[in-house]
């Protein structure tokens, strides 16, 4: 199996699945998502059995039926943990291709049941590292116990989390390094990931409507920077994120009242391009279609053709202000949002 190109950290959601389905076949060839279910907060273990992402996980399990990933439930609360971990072996054991992930500072049940998981049907586990801000060196004995539960032959990948990589923070890349100096050693990893998202919480007050805004790429400079440190384990390094989500999108309980507005999203080299847009009202559809020609119209726009994601913002750009028809809701934004971002990273890593 070879390494991915990509690992794109994504929720069990509708939009999410959906942006994986359409990006181009050599797109999702060279991408490996780390999916993760929503937090279920009070709700009881027998329940989760009818939970609203119950159907959504049955399409990104069907979404796998020929390149790997891996699926997570970290916020599980530890009553559920039993019944989760049947969920998730369930999902495992039909394809082998999306692997249980456990972690450090899980519960001993949760990382008993993925290294079982992982040991019965002989798909590996992913060991997924927590890093939201400095390195703790204790942390490496942590994994290191964590692994000396698992059998000698268990492949095993390691997923480097920073949590969100945001210009306040400018020492991830060297934590990072720390981190990778510690853990590369403890064993012959098969799939090295170095994750990070770097997309903003955008507020009410942040953006003015209409308007384009752009945000530095602080996830994808760190990576850059890791890659610069000379590191003889480099080339085995894979990159990950968040794509056009910041992390605490994986927080977000499904439901619940929306703001008024939603974001279309465009991603260049260095920046993350956000523009504010009405979700209703008299002025929603000429906001949406003005908004998606701003984003046409960006130099740095790679055509229509490009992925999915431009060919919506071009057609959006081009519709008629008499009709809403393909203007979207914040579901679709976020679905050609991943597209375009998810397609132009791979672009960019397979020229390296």
């Amino acid at each position: 199996m070879s390494e991915p190109l990509y690992v794109p950290v994504l929720s069990v959601r509708q939009y999410a699945r959906m942006a994986y389905e359409h990006v181009w076949p050599d797109i999702q060839a060279a991408m490996a998502p780390l999916w993760n279910l929503p937090p279920c907060p009070g709700l009881p273990p027998a329940a989760l059995k009818t939970a609203r992402w119950q159907k959504e996980l049955n399409r990104v399990r069907g979404a796998h039926r020929r390149h790997p990933g891996w699926l997570d439930a970290p916020f599980a609360e530890e009553a559920q943990i039993p019944a989760l971990a049947e969920i998730l072996s369930e999902c495992t054991g039909l394809s082998r291709l999306l692997r249980p992930v456990t972690g450090p500072k899980r519960i001993e049940a949760q990382q008993s049941a993925a290294l079982e998981t992982a040991r019965r049907y002989g798909c590996g586990v992913g060991i997924r590292v927590c890093v939201p801000g400095e390195w703790d060196s204790d942390t490496t004995e942590e994994v290191g116990q964590l692994l000396g539960q698992a059998e000698p032959d268990l492949p095993v990948d390691l997923l480097l989390d920073l949590g969100s990589v945001l210009p306040s923070r400018p020492d991830a890349g060297k934590e990072a390094l720390r981190a990778l100096d510690a853990l590369r050693p403890l064993a012959s990893w098969r799939t090295t990931a170095v994750l990070g998202g770097g997309f903003p919480q955008v507020t009410d007050d942040m953006l003015e409507l209409g308007e384009l805004h752009e945000e530095p790429r602080a996830d994808w400079h760190m990576w850059h920077e890791v890659r610069a440190s000379g590191r003889a384990y480099l080339s085995r390094l894979t990159y990950g994120d968040y794509s056009v989500q910041p992390v605490t999108a994986l927080t977000q309980e499904q439901g619940g009242g929306a703001p008024p507005w939603g974001l279309l999203r465009y991603t260049t080299d260095d920046w993350f391009v956000l523009c504010k847009v009405l979700t209703g009202g008299p002025d929603r559809t000429a906001g949406i279609r003005a908004a998606a020609g701003r984003f046409r119209d960006l130099p740095e726009f790679r055509g229509a053709t490009a992925s999915a994601g431009e060919t919506w913002l071009r057609d959006c750009a081009d519709g008629p202000l008499t009709s809403s028809k393909g203007t979207g809701q914040v579901p679709h934004w976020l679905q050609a949002g991943n597209i375009q971002h998810m397609t132009y990273v791979v672009r960019c890593l397979d020229q390296h």
